[in-house]
């Protein structure tokens, strides 16, 4: 999958299965749709209409199915026909899942996706992350040549027709940027530490022609930003705090994504075991997610101010490691009693979110980090768990989720009940909660709120990504989509429009929704 060339296009053109592999998948009720006129070319002569048909008719998702047209050549599947509430209507895990198992092998193959104009967008993230990009496989590094995958949308429904290649240029940035999520996600320390992961940012700040902000190792110190310097200063690479910036004419508000950048986490002096070390690797998912997302951002046209804030450190074991009874002093002032180490991502975050809100005057603010084991707990392996001081964001986060396949669900946000949990009887507050058995998710949410003060009057959002930053041992890019959608308001992109849950004039209501969900609830 590393060596695969992953394009969108109007049509894919013709050509007959054996000299180019084909799958066509979608809703049973939607490839019911398709004409035979406008598939037959990617299948005659070995598969004729009848073939067709028939296939169709064998079809029996539950939760999916697929039928093989021609040897192992041509291959049809069918998506889930109905959906719970809480789910994406476009089934993108059983889309992805469908592809990575039915896709036909060869150096050029085809994927026909049949659906809604409403689901193209999520439809073609979850066809970027069945072809992830970093291996070490040593038979990969001796085969030169590059694989081809093209993926042609069919559009069915009221609002049916070709996309136009402002949408197919959407489609491929989203899909770079998932990509690029994921590989940085599945490199190893060993590739991925603090040093080459602003090279990532300065190649992206390259391509954008914008300058990152810098700020390292004793720079940090000397500047009061305690969590960041105290994760990160027993490692070999020091910590940093990096941001890119976009500020064009005509902005009205300011936005700042903030990343959970770790790019190893051994739990520090309360060291993780053996076990539960491995994988660690993917503590820097929210900084990699909000990389790919900026990117693909940027390149779509965005009218407000928006930046990209990482928090980078390796959480190390050294000398000078930072030991639990330690006191830090964070970048909001506040002073933090450290009773746990591997508590480490909210002390880097804290010191982000104050300087998104101090330095860069953020009217916006969304952390993203793979912060708590508890959110798997909370809400599961494939929904992340949201925290904001603000109800129209908690829905509009779950909406944008359902429309880009990045599912999000909400959870507690009560500060007045919870933040005791952090009482320090020296400062003023430890880093890790009294009873790990009370909302343990939540309240490393409102850590970090705590330092922007739970009356900060802006928007504050927190996305803890734990669990569906990977799917076994592969990343899934997950967070990229999310956030294109989410901010899709201030986009120049008429499908990025479409897809936000805030705002867009293009956008579904509230009943059209509901309706949505009723028609495709399970019974």
């Amino acid at each position: 999958m590393a060596n695969v060339v992953l394009e969108f296009k109007v049509s894919a053109g013709d050509s007959e299965p054996q000299s180019r592999p084909v799958l066509i998948l979608g809703q049973q009720n939607n490839l019911q749709q398709v004409s035979w006129s406008h598939i037959k070319g990617k299948l005659q002569p070995v598969v004729g209409k009848e073939t067709w048909q028939a296939a169709l008719n064998t079809l029996n998702p539950n939760p999916t199915d697929s039928c093989p047209l021609y040897l192992n050549q041509a291959v049809v599947a069918a998506l889930p026909s109905r959906v719970s509430r809480h789910n994406s209507p476009a089934s993108v895990h059983f889309l992805s899942r469908l592809i990575r198992s039915c896709l036909p092998g060869g150096n050029n193959r085809c994927i026909v996706v049949v659906c809604e104009r409403s689901d193209v967008f999520a439809s073609a993230c979850a066809a970027a992350r069945a072809f992830p990009l970093f291996t070490r496989r040593s038979a990969s590094s001796r085969r030169t040549e590059k694989k081809h995958v093209t993926v042609e949308f069919v559009v069915v429904g009221s609002d049916s027709g070709p996309l136009d290649d402002a949408e197919l240029g959407c489609l491929s940035n989203a899909a770079d940027g998932v990509r690029l999520a994921a590989r940085i996600v599945d490199t190893p320390c060993s590739e991925m530490n603090t040093d080459h992961f602003l090279d990532e940012i300065k190649a992206v700040g390259s391509e954008l022609a914008i300058t990152p902000v810098i700020i390292r190792g004793e720079e940090l110190k000397q500047r009061g930003f305690g969590g960041i310097y105290g994760v990160g200063k027993a490692a070999e690479h020091p910590p940093a705090l990096a941001v890119l910036s976009h500020t064009p004419d005509g902005a009205t508000q300011t936005i700042a994504w903030v990343g959970k950048g770790i790019v190893y986490d051994t739990g520090g002096l309360s060291i993780k075991g053996k076990t539960t070390m491995p994988g660690m690797k993917r503590d820097c998912g929210g900084a990699a997610a909000i990389l790919g997302a900026f990117k693909a951002t940027i390149k779509q046209g965005f009218k407000d101010n928006l930046h990209a804030v990482f928090c980078l450190a390796e959480n190390s074991v050294g000398p000078t490691a930072t030991r639990p009874d330690d006191i830090h002093t964070l970048y909001s002032g506040k002073t933090v009693e450290i009773n746990n180490t591997d508590a480490e991502g909210r002390l880097v975050l804290a010191d982000g979110v104050v300087y998104a809100s101090k330095d860069l005057s953020a009217d916006i603010i969304l952390d993203m980090a793979t912060l708590t084991g508890a959110q798997g707990i909370s809400t599961g392996k494939y929904h992340a768990a949201v925290m904001t001081n603000s109800e129209q964001w908690e829905v509009a986060c779950v909406r944008a989720g359902r429309s880009s396949g990045d599912l999000a669900h909400p959870l507690v946000y009560c500060p007045e009940l919870h933040f005791s949990e952090f009482t320090s009887a020296v400062a003023d507050m430890k880093n890790s909660v009294a009873d790990r058995e009370n909302a343990q998710s939540s309240c490393a949410g409102l850590f970090i709120g705590s330092h922007l003060g739970f009356d900060w009057p802006g928007v504050w959002v927190h996305v803890d990504i734990a669990s569906p930053v990977h799917a076994g041992e592969r990343a899934t890019g997950f967070g990229v989509a999310l956030l294109m959608a989410l901010f899709g308001q201030a986009s120049d992109d008429s499908m990025l429009n479409q897809v936000s849950p805030l705002g867009a004039p293009t956008n579904k209501s509230e009943d059209q929704m509901e309706r949505d969900c009723k028609r495709r609830r399970l019974v």
